[in-house]
Parts: C-alpha cells; structure tokens; sequence
C-alpha cells in the first residue's frame, strides 16, 4: 500500500507524456497538419488556461504547396460524425474578456422544426460559463444536424482578461505567406465526442480539405 502514492504519479505522468491525436492533408494549394486537444487537461496544457466547458482547440501548421497560401479561419470547419455538429472557429473575444458568451445550439432534421437548447453563459471576465434552461435537444430523425452561434454581449468596463491576451496570441494568424504558419483554432463541440468522429475541413481555391485526426499508438 506504502507504493501506491508513486503509482498514481507514475500513471499521471505517463497520461501526461501521450500524443495527442493529430492528421494531415494536402493538395495543390495547401498542407495542413493539425492536433487536436479534446480533454481537459490536453487543454489545459495547450493554451496554459482553462477554457470554457465544450470549446476544443486545434493546433494547426499550414503551408502552401506553391507560392503564398491567404490564410482565413473561416475557411475552416469542424465537424462530428456523432452528431452532425458543425462548428467553424471562435475568436478570443468571444471565449474570454469584458463580456458574456452566449451559445445557441439549433437542431435541425428533416420534417422536423428547429429547436434550440438553453444558452451558455458565461463571465468572460474569470467566470466559467452554465447552461441556462432551455427546451431540450434536437428532435427528429436520424438526419439531424446540430449547429451552434455564439454571440458576446457587452458587461461593461472590467480588467484586462489574461486569457484573452493569450488566446490572441496563440491564434492561428490570418495572413498571406509563403513561408509556415502555425497558430491555434478553438470550436464548440457539445456533448461527450469520440476522435474517431471528428472531421477537419479546410476551404481551398482546388477544393476542400479533409483531415480526421488518429492517436500515434492507433492502428
């Protein structure tokens, strides 16, 4: 029993020490490698902060596979197998700083009206965000798609949020180049995602991009 201390530190740090899960994709504009960070605690380490319950972060490096690649995260889209969630990226403004976050899930099926979860929301200023009541989950068949807005309402002048400082950091830059670029997206993705269903796509002017994302030690 004395060793039993030893072995649960060991076992941290062996979780700590595992790849994340990571994919790339190419084609004649582009290259794309990413990594995904989906739980806490890979989270946590990739931005050095916690992040609001739901939002995932992707670390991208993009290149262009010829002269200069124009580099926009809303070509970006992140999307579930599970669930049909598609989510594209949230600027740092909108996860952290003198404000509210508020998150709107719609779901949608065919034949079946649109209806919406409760909003999240969130202090901006150090708060961590909860959902406030709504009228349940999608209803509908097996078709439906969940997606989700987020809006920031204004709270007012507070101080400065140092997440937000480290978010506009770390964020994927939006440039022209010819050399890498690397940077950091952050989506919403509710409820409890498998990597095996989580689809990267980038818009390019040759076409679109896909990326899934695998474990080094998966087969």
């Amino acid at each position: 029993m004395r060793h039993l201390p030893f072995f649960f530190i060991a076992a941290g740090l062996i979780a700590a020490d595992k790849a994340p899960p990571s994919g790339e994709a190419v084609n004649k504009d582009a290259r794309i490698q990413a990594t995904l960070h989906i739980d806490k605690l890979a989270i946590k380490n990739a931005v050095g902060e916690e992040l609001p319950p739901g939002i995932v972060v992707v670390e991208v490096k993009m290149s262009a596979t010829k002269g200069k690649l124009a580099i926009n995260r809303d070509d970006f889209l992140l999307r579930s197998d599970r669930d049909g969630q598609r989510a594209t990226p949230y600027t740092p403004s909108q996860i952290a700083g003198a404000g509210v976050l508020v998150v709107n899930s719609t779901y949608s099926g065919g034949g079946v009206a649109q209806q919406s979860n409760g909003p999240i929301w969130g202090g901006l200023g150090g708060g961590m965000p909860g959902r406030m009541p709504g009228n349940g989950s999608g209803v509908g068949n097996t078709g439906s798609v969940t997606s989700a807005s987020a809006d920031v309402q204004n709270g007012g002048k507070s101080k400065a949020d140092p997440l937000l400082a480290m978010l506009e950091q770390k964020i994927l830059p939006e440039k022209e180049s010819a050399e890498p670029v690397s940077g950091q997206l952050y989506f919403l993705l509710e409820g409890k995602q498998k990597v095996k269903d989580i689809e990267l796509l980038y818009k390019t002017s040759a076409g679109r991009l896909s990326l899934r994302f695998k474990s080094p030690d998966s087969k």
